[in-house]
């Protein structure tokens, strides 16, 4: 095994596994996470833990860079994190995710701007970190958000600019928390979901309405009929012309 501390990039999937526990911290992307079965993603603020010989895979459509901690042996737990050893050992043993606290954010952050090549600030960044997470690990939230509260004020408000914030704000939950909580219950990022809504809604005003393209483009939140075109052609694979073409040929039958 190499430096207990790296950086890496992802992006096509990988499948593997090996005989030593691992962390994969998030730093900038959005990492889809396999382990043992168990799906997850990490992000900014997470984490996804790899007991030791479990099967996982991650793969990243836009790429995703993470700080990983490829944790030695038992004897480096015991001399390392002494009292620590056995939470950090029980922690490790657990496939899933945790939400970082924000001190312990600062941790991986600052490590990531380190020299982490040089053994010192490695082995010992590595020793805090699992000691930091061993004492206090933060599991994912498991609060059920109201999707249909959710929906209603993305229609209300379709037409403007939304952002994460708004979104939870409506939850009453803090942005990461609320980012968490939406991530595990739907499996898409909000802005993802935001962005999908926005294209549904797009084609029911297109079917059920004789508005110009740019006018429903408009309503939904597109800055430009090209944009709300491609868009929409991505998604759902027809342009607005081809859409409103197939509801009338419908009705000639």
């Amino acid at each position: 095994m190499h430096s207990v501390l790296s950086l890496r990039h992802y992006s096509q999937e990988i499948a593997h596994s090996h005989d030593h526990a691992q962390l994969v911290f998030g730093l900038s992307g959005r990492l889809d996470f396999e382990v043992a079965g168990r799906g997850c993603q990490v992000f900014n603020q997470n984490l996804a833990v790899v007991p030791p010989a479990a099967h996982h895979a991650c793969a990243s459509v836009a790429g995703s860079q993470c700080l990983v901690l490829d944790v030695p042996s038992d004897d480096w737990l015991r001399q390392r994190l002494g009292a620590h050893a056995d939470a950090s050992r029980r922690l490790l043993d657990r496939p899933g995710s945790l939400l970082l606290n924000a001190a312990q954010s600062q941790l991986v952050n600052w490590l990531a701007a380190s020299p982490i090549n040089d053994e010192v600030i490695a082995q010992q960044g590595a020793a805090l970190l699992l000691a930091s997470l061993s004492t206090s690990p933060a599991p994912l939230p498991r609060e059920r958000l109201h999707l249909p509260t959710l929906d209603a004020h993305i229609d209300r408000h379709c037409a403007h600019p939304l952002q994460v914030a708004d979104l939870a704000r409506v939850c009453g939950l803090s942005v990461a928390r609320f980012h968490a909580c939406f991530l595990e219950q739907t499996g898409q990022t909000p802005m993802d979901y935001v962005r999908a809504r926005r294209l549904r809604l797009g084609r029911e005003l297109l079917l059920a309405s004789d508005l110009a393209v740019g006018e429903v483009a408009s309503r939904v939140g597109y800055a430009s009929q090209s944009a709300f075109t491609a868009a929409l052609s991505r998604e759902l694979g027809s342009t607005p012309r081809q859409l409103r073409r197939e509801l009338r040929d419908k009705h000639r039958e």
